[in-house]
């Protein structure tokens, strides 16, 4: 296919080229639209080598250089951010909990107790797994001399014991925790992995957990999402009994 002067019907100026006073020229050809910047000489359009030379194209795209090259950044800009929220998105669905804590330098005590208590793997499984974990300053809350204590091999399962309170089976975001709580006038008892019962409840315009002790830690970040979970931070770590 060839294309030829006679087959190239003017359709309409636009877009003037500020640059070189070039005008943007929009032509049919079977069907197919083309553009093309021609300079306007006398009001007639002079066709270039190039559109006579043309054979075996279905249809044809040709821009003026400054315009290919915003064109073209534009859209390397847009696939770079598409790019990113691929990447974003597969991030968040190929990490875990264990993986989210771990990259979080908030939960690097958190990491170490679960290491510990060699709770890496079960956490790790397919859930789903709500977490209330807490950060370092909620672990700088024990004594020192007993948190040391219960990283030591000879009290694995005690340490078991606590992280597993803070985990409860399936996944429950902050929405199903108000409508439980909305449901529940204000009180809303869950049961952890380590079978003993943790209690959810709004106080003071705040969500707070209520261990079997009565001691209060406050939720105070939600929805943090891994692949088979989700975390929600708090600031106190709860104590079993």
């Amino acid at each position: 296919m060839e294309l030829h002067e006679s087959k190239l019907i003017f359709l309409k100026r636009k877009k003037k080229d500020a640059h070189n006073n070039n005008t943007c020229l929009i032509y049919f050809f079977h069907n197919k639209m083309i553009w093309g910047f021609k300079e306007r000489i006398n009001s007639n359009i002079l066709l270039s080598k190039k559109y006579k030379k043309l054979k075996e194209h279905k249809y044809l795209l040709y821009i003026h250089s400054n315009y290919k090259n915003q064109i073209m950044k534009k859209l390397v800009l847009i696939f770079t951010i598409v790019l990113s929220l691929v990447f974003s998105k597969n991030v968040i669905a190929q990490g875990t909990i264990v993986d989210v804590a771990i990259g979080n330098k908030d939960f690097s005590t958190l990491v170490t107790a679960l290491k510990a208590a060699d709770l890496v793997s079960a956490l790790q499984g397919e859930g789903p797994f709500t977490v209330f974990a807490p950060t370092n300053d909620a672990f700088a809350k024990i004594d020192a001399k007993t948190l040391n204590s219960l990283l030591e091999e000879e009290n694995k399962k005690a340490l078991a014991n606590i992280l597993t309170y803070h985990v409860i089976s399936g996944k429950i975001t902050a929405t199903d925790v108000v409508a439980a709580l909305d449901k529940g006038n204000g009180l809303v008892e869950l049961t952890a992995l380590n079978g003993q019962v943790i209690s959810v409840m709004k106080k003071d315009g705040k969500i707070w957990l209520k261990d079997t002790n009565e001691n209060y830690s406050e939720i105070t970040a939600t929805d943090v999402m891994g692949s088979n979970g989700v975390i929600h931070v708090i600031n106190t770590v709860a104590m079993p009994k």
